[in-house]
């Protein structure tokens, strides 16, 4: 069944044209992801599909026998509404039952009257006949989910972090056939993304996503549909299979301007003879000159081979952390007795949930703001670069390319290699049109982006990045990507994008909560699959003591054979070693006198022992039952 079909769209604000004569669909089950850069219509074109906006030409076609919900960037909302109204205040079938029945139980409970009574009754009977207890759970289970707690907050009095979480949660309770979400998982940590994921992945709805999450984008859509110089394109397959494929398109593309560019050369020279289009033949060849001319005039984005700013020297001493602790009212640790010394080249993950401490960290060593014990130790060569989740004070209304240049009129790449400061601007996302324009005019991410390349154009050896993958398009995360890459000096990010935090870090500070930080000597993806493998040990373990509970207290009829003693035996004996390794390995990582390629090493030992310890560890339980 089709849902969605648009035919034949267009649109244009001012000068600006989004994207021209574009034509899709999407049917029942359908989950796709939209990709396209900052400022080229994803927004708009769902906001058309919706009705909110319209297209200049074309049209677009929804089924009206199918159930929508939409989450859009930003909403507004009744101020005086609490979050469980604004939550339940989608109009469908569950949440009036579900209301009726609350309401009901408020009356029994000031009035236990008959009538009222049998309103309970009926309500009860409603509840069982559409089975709304499983949607009453469901709703439990997205608020608790969101970290949303306390529902009775009016929505006033909330941020707009939570807000934004209130409204995804009003559409994944919509019980809706067709899902539009854009940018779902801004103001989520990376447990809640995960979640919503799985939740996303259960529903049988057709989706259509806005994300700039790679992971994210992998694992709830199968399709990808991409706006690109106007123009759109249909992917069949993952975000590793478009990249592969929008790469195709593009070195074919390029071939064709080269061919167009060369022969327009000579139809330009025949037209500049003024023919006159007395012919059929030369009317036909003018007509065709104007398309070659377009052909041969279409931007293509170029890369740059080598993207990186030219080293800053350091010295031997980066930053050592010695038992730093960090509290409000001396009870509620964000830091509790962390140790850290930095070496040449470190790259580190910073991950842990929402408000579990990770920005007061930074703030901590940045010296913005105070901690309790412990101490801060600087290295004299260090210069940091620090993208906070605050956008700095700009003195003056200034255009963007002027507040760049007051920095660094032109910025060294690699050994040889320069760039203009408007080059540099323009990889970050700013059109030349964007660079003209003055920094109070900037949208919000528009202004977290120019802070961003402030940051990076400063040439720092030790970069702190809080969240700076927010407010980029994919594009442009693959542009820092490629820059942190051949970054040389250290490096810490807090970031909820786990494709980005593969790719650039090399271990983790984890925030597990209490002050306590556990460091992990690999990748968030390996860290992740650990986590996992714990839980399903956990559970294994919890079934088998629940076996051993219930059984009658009579001799195994299944008792070990000799082999399984044997075996039994080594296994303990080769776990005891394991872990002493284990431990080794994080003495060398943690220790002062381990260079840069030693703690590299041990690292990758590290996940493969762990891994190993693992898999050991789960047969020594299986066998552990026959004794």
């Amino acid at each position: 069944m089709n849902y969605l079909s648009v035919k034949n769209i267009s649109k244009t604000y001012g000068e600006k044209v989004l994207f021209e004569d574009i034509s899709f669909g999407i049917d029942e089950g359908q989950k796709v992801a939209l990709i396209a850069g900052n400022g080229t219509g994803k927004s708009t074109l769902l906001n058309m599909i919706m009705g909110i906006d319209i297209p200049d030409s074309g049209s677009i076609t929804l089924n009206s026998d199918i159930r929508i919900a939409y989450l859009p960037q930003s909403q507004t909302f009744d101020q005086e509404l609490s979050v469980l109204d604004l939550v339940l205040s989608s109009n469908n079938k569950f949440v009036k039952i579900i209301q009726e029945y609350e309401s009901a139980i408020k009356l029994v409970e000031q009035n236990p009257s008959a009538e009222n009574q049998k309103l309970l009754s009926d309500a009860i009977s409603q509840m069982d006949a559409f089975e709304a207890w499983d949607y009453d759970s469901k709703v439990k289970e997205v608020l608790g989910r969101l970290g949303l707690m306390d529902l009775s907050q009016k929505v006033k009095t909330i941020s707009g972090g939570q807000l934004r979480k209130a409204a995804l949660a009003k559409v994944l309770v919509d019980e809706a056939d067709f899902l539009i979400l854009d940018e779902p998982t801004n103001h989520l940590d990376i447990e809640m993304i995960e979640w919503l994921e799985f939740f996303l992945q259960k529903q049988k709805m057709a989706i259509l996503i806005v994300t700039h999450d790679r992971y994210f984008l992998d694992n709830t859509c199968d399709e990808i549909f991409e706006i690109d110089n106007k123009s759109f394109y249909h992917y069949k397959g993952d975000y590793s299979y478009f990249v592969e494929k929008k790469a195709e398109r593009e070195a074919a593309l390029r071939v064709e301007t080269e061919r167009a560019q060369n022969l327009y050369r000579t139809e330009l020279e025949w037209m500049r003879q003024m023919p006159k289009a007395r012919t059929h033949k030369s009317k036909a060849r003018i007509d065709a000159f104007y398309e070659l001319e377009a052909k041969a005039k279409q931007k293509i984005d170029e890369t740059i081979s080598e993207f990186q700013i030219k080293e800053r020297r350091t010295g031997k001493n980066i930053l050592e952390i010695n038992n730093l602790s960090k509290s409000y009212n001396k009870k509620d640790f964000i830091i509790k007795d962390f140790s850290h010394v930095f070496k040449r080249g470190e790259r580190v993950g910073v991950v842990g949930p929402n408000g579990s401490g990770k920005s007061t960290f930074f703030k901590v060593l940045m010296g913005e703001t105070d901690y309790d014990s412990g101490n801060i130790k600087i290295g004299q060569t260090i210069v940091f670069g620090y993208f906070s989740q605050n956008n700095p004070e700009i003195k003056g209304d200034k255009r963007v390319l002027e507040i760049v240049k007051d920095i660094a009129e032109e910025i060294v790449v690699g050994e040889k290699n320069s760039m203009s400061a408007s080059q540099f601007l323009y990889h970050f996302g700013f059109d030349y049109n964007t660079q003209y324009n003055y920094y109070s005019n900037l949208s919000g991410g528009e202004k977290r982006r120019l802070f961003l390349c402030i940051t990076l154009i400063k040439n720092p050896n030790f970069l702190i990045l809080d969240e700076p993958t927010n407010d980029l398009d994919i594009k442009t995360i693959n542009v820092l990507e490629e820059f942190l890459i051949g970054y040389s000096g250290c490096l810490m990010i807090a970031t909820h994008d786990r494709a980005f935090l593969d790719k650039i870090s090399s271990h983790l500070f984890i925030f597990e909560g209490n002050g306590e930080i556990t460091k992990w000597y690999s990748s968030y993806s390996l860290y992740k699959q650990q986590k996992n493998k714990e839980k399903q040990i956990e559970k294994a373990s919890e079934k088998t003591d629940v076996v051993k509970n219930v059984s009658v207290k009579t001799e195994s009829k299944n008792k070990p054979t000799f082999k399984q003693k044997q075996e039994y035996e080594n296994l303990t004996l080769e776990i005891e070693n394991l872990e002493k390794e284990k431990e080794n390995l994080l003495n060398i990582m943690n220790s002062e006198k381990s260079d840069l390629k030693q703690i590299t090493d041990a690292s990758s030992k590290y996940a493969e022992v762990v891994s190993l310890l693992e898999e050991k560890e789960h047969r020594w339980l299986e066998l552990s039952e026959l004794f």
